[in-house]
């Protein structure tokens, strides 16, 4: 009698909304971080679709390590754009609500999103690995189908691993608390507005980070332990030097991506006594990658430059002066 009571009351105080209330601590001046993060949007939708379209034109970037930066600069963009347009509508014009479904789709799309972009650094570790170490047998390894099928894997796994993700949150009871002390739908902070036991959605968010994330992080950093290995046994300093430098772009941005998620999982810890601290960095992590990727790449790659400039058609200038 009182179970059936319970459910009716939980059923009848369902909340039909949440409100992200944006950066806790700071909610009088907030409207301020509008200005830096627009400018991180636009740089990271205008330098990824520039990567993208370069890749796509240009017949001498189309490599498996191009195709996977090419992947790369979509998925950046899909992340970036899951998340800033709300923080920015809340920032400007005060939207600070989200329906039921626009939330835990926002969970999913950002699941999603930061899973690839992880799934894609470790085909592209495989990628280095096999041309550093096996040059001889690369281009029978490394091939079209390869790079299909290893796209088709991270689709399918992060897809489907990341389905029970916003469906456990929608099967909770919000029927109190609908305020969220976040800029954007995170899960955790989601589904501790619960009215009922939440265990569940914490152990397989838990399950599936080390499964996803820290499988792809040991296995990133054990091809790169055996790329340093066998480019140290070369015997030319030069040789070294041009090894290294085929892969020190992907490197550089491999350990700024995980050091971030890293720091970002135990400041997460600390949210109690410093709840801004995760919320800007939860936020960071998810614009300042998509900036950043791009312009590494851009700064440390020749071929990729030269496709810059056979985009615009400033390669015939450049030869002229």
């Amino acid at each position: 009698m009182s179970t059936d009571l319970c459910a009716a009351n939980s059923s009848e105080f369902q909340v039909s909304e949440f409100v992200l209330l944006g950066f806790p601590g700071i909610h009088e001046f907030q409207h301020w971080l509008s200005l830096p993060l627009t400018l991180l949007y636009m740089v990271a939708l205008g330098a990824n679709l520039l990567v993208f379209i370069t890749i796509y034109r240009e017949p001498s970037l189309h490599q498996p390590m191009y195709k996977f930066l090419g992947m790369l600069a979509s998925v950046d963009i899909g992340l970036a754009t899951t998340s800033i347009p709300k923080i920015l509508a809340i920032l400007w014009f005060d939207d600070k609500a989200i329906s039921l479904p626009q939330c835990f789709a926002q969970i999913y799309a950002i699941h999603s999103f930061m899973f690839m972009e992880s799934g894609i650094f470790l085909c592209m570790a495989v990628d280095r690995y096999v041309a550093i170490c096996y040059p001889l047998q690369y281009p029978s390894i490394v091939t079209e189908p390869f790079v299909i099928k290893a796209t088709v894997s991270m689709l399918l796994r992060n897809g489907l691993l990341t389905i029970p993700v916003p469906v456990l949150a929608a099967h909770r009871q919000y029927c109190s608390r609908n305020e969220i002390d976040h800029c954007l739908c995170s899960n955790l902070g989601v589904i501790s507005l619960a009215c009922d036991d939440i265990t569940v959605n914490r152990f397989y968010q838990l399950a599936l980070c080390w499964l996803v994330v820290g499988s792809d992080m040991i296995l990133v950093f054990a091809s790169y332990a055996l790329i340093i290995r066998s480019v140290l046994r070369l015997n030319s300093t030069e040789a070294i030097s041009k090894a290294l430098s085929t892969c020190s772009s992907h490197l550089i941005l491999i350990l700024f991506y995980y050091t971030a998620l890293i720091v970002v999982s135990v400041t997460h810890l600390a949210r109690r006594k410093v709840p801004l601290i995760p919320v800007l960095l939860n936020m960071l992590h998810i614009i300042i990658p998509p900036s950043l990727n791009p312009m590494i790449y851009a700064l440390r790659t020749q071929e990729l430059r030269l496709g810059f400039q056979k985009v615009f058609g400033l390669s015939e200038y450049v030869s002229r002066k």
